[in-house]
């Protein structure tokens, strides 16, 4: 057969059926087709309503303040003060048991061990223990949980990145916030269900590229995809109405395109055709909902105070999250904030003195400002990066200087609101900080947990693709009931 023909008829045919689910007994053909379309097309959104959801959610809203290049967690958060009795000393072997390492250190002919430069101080009711470093966060310590036993499969950036955001190490599956704006839409229509916002990062801070794949929609309708905001010129790329063209004429444009694009649908029933008359739709919106959002002039002094000095400059990470609160306001579904420059390989003391410095107040900042708007209960923060640090010195060590290379084993995360316990520590690591000893939680436990939270089970929000059923957390995962409230 002509493979335009061959095109034609397969299109065709998929537009038939996707007529008889919307039309030909309705809802219910399309549950028997295809139940997860439920979730997303059963809301009235304009209305803010949620859509029909697998269990009652705790939370409406993600925001994911994304560490980027693996924080070390044992000058954070891991208190091991027994490290100190074994500075210089090499790693047992019985603790590293064998265990992959990285290129990077892999030639090393020792693995001396580091102790933390920090010191860590009590925090809340409990007592938490948090490094001097992140003296907002410990003040904000019985708001949230913090998980110390993190674990991942992935030991370089790149597979571990797209391993956390998507569930997978190969590029190419939809990310966390692409499943989610599927399977639960947004109420609000004038800006996108999914938004990233990348952070500059300090000076002098070791980064990785970020690639827009970690924030797309792979196979589900690109309409999921993120929507990335930038610090300079227009927030989005061409928002602005060129010269000579007005509001009334471009919406002019658009109703004729509208019409073009359509009668393409009638023909050849692709869905990507209705995305994009919605996405032109969506920009029409923007141009004027996007100026408002970033508009911060009429914050309050003492908001903006919270917040630190940088809030009233783009891009820095403390305008991020403020924005981040403005976007969960209007009913952004997922906002990620991307602060890169945890990849402290060398001279890690330095470095990471001038990251914490421009990235606790602003956490902080924005939990306590959920928190007073009443918005906390249902907004769910996560804090974390895609892996952790060794115990061992990368490359020289002094007793002032240290470097630390990557390490899957664990990690720490932590998270505030939309259900979770308060003020609570989950899971444990050994004297090294090198392996779970109590309660592990992998990426997938994660997402899985993550999904239940705004009220999915992961197990359900499937999408069929090349032959088989995909989900966020592939053939895995556990929700991880002892964080939850």
């Amino acid at each position: 057969m002509n493979p335009i023909q061959e095109y034609q008829l397969r299109d065709t045919r998929r537009y038939f059926f996707g007529k008889a689910a919307a039309g030909i007994g309705g809802a219910a053909l399309a549950s028997v087709m295809k139940p997860e379309l439920l979730l997303a097309d059963s809301a009235d959104e304009s209305a803010g309503v949620l859509p029909a959801l697998h269990h009652p959610p705790t939370a409406k809203r993600v925001i994911w303040l994304f560490m980027a290049d693996g924080p070390s967690q044992m000058d954070l958060f891991d208190y091991k003060p027994k490290m100190e009795e074994y500075f210089d000393k090499d790693l047992p072997d019985s603790v590293r048991n064998g265990q992959r390492i990285t290129t990077m250190t892999s030639g090393q002919t020792r693995f001396p061990i580091a102790p933390t430069l920090f010191k860590f101080r009590p925090h809340g009711d409990n007592g938490t223990l948090i490094s001097e470093l992140l003296p907002e966060i410990g003040s904000i310590v019985d708001d949230i949980t913090i998980v110390k036993s993190m674990h991942t499969d992935a030991i370089n950036h790149d597979p571990a990145i797209t391993f956390i955001q998507t569930g997978s190490e190969l590029p190419g599956r939809p990310s966390a916030g692409a499943w989610i704006s599927y399977g639960i839409g947004s109420p609000n229509q004038n800006l996108p269900s999914f938004v990233v916002l990348t952070s500059r990062i300090a000076p002098g801070s070791a980064t990785q590229a970020l690639f827009s794949r970690l924030w797309g929609s792979g196979f589900l309708p690109t309409k999921h995809q993120g929507v990335g905001l930038r610090s300079q010129g227009d927030p989005v790329l061409y928002l602005s109405n060129p010269a000579g063209v007005d509001p009334t004429t471009r919406r002019k444009m658009l109703d004729g395109l509208a019409k073009l694009n359509q009668k393409r649908f009638e023909e050849v029933g692709d869905p990507e055709i209705n995305t994009r008359i919605a996405q032109y739709e969506m920009a029409f919106r923007m141009q004027t909902s996007v100026p408002e959002l970033t508009d911060i002039s009429k914050e309050p002094k003492h908001v903006l105070d919270m917040y630190g000095p940088e809030v009233t400059d783009p891009g820095t990470f403390a305008y991020n999250c403020l924005l981040a609160r403005r976007m969960a306001e209007r009913g952004v579904r997922y906002t990620q904030v991307f602060l890169r420059g945890w990849d402290h390989h060398g001279a890690l003391p330095g470095s990471i003195r001038q990251l914490t410095k421009a990235a606790d107040r602003p956490a902080a900042a924005l939990v306590k400002d959920l928190k007073q708007r009443g918005m906390l209960d249902d907004t769910l923060v996560v804090w974390g990066g895609e892996f952790g640090r060794t115990v061992y010195s990368q490359g020289t060590l002094t007793k002032d200087n240290y470097g630390r290379d990557h390490h899957p084993r664990n990690f720490t995360m932590w998270f505030a609101g939309g259900g979770m316990k308060k003020g609570l520590v989950h899971g444990e690591t050994d004297d090294f900080s090198y392996n779970i000893t109590e309660k592990p939680m992998h990426v997938h436990d994660l997402n899985a947990t993550l999904l239940h939270c705004l009220g999915i089970d992961h197990e359900k929000l499937t999408y069929r693709f090349q032959g088989r059923d995909f989900r966020l957390t592939d053939v895995h995962g556990n929700v991880v009931k002892d964080i939850l409230a």
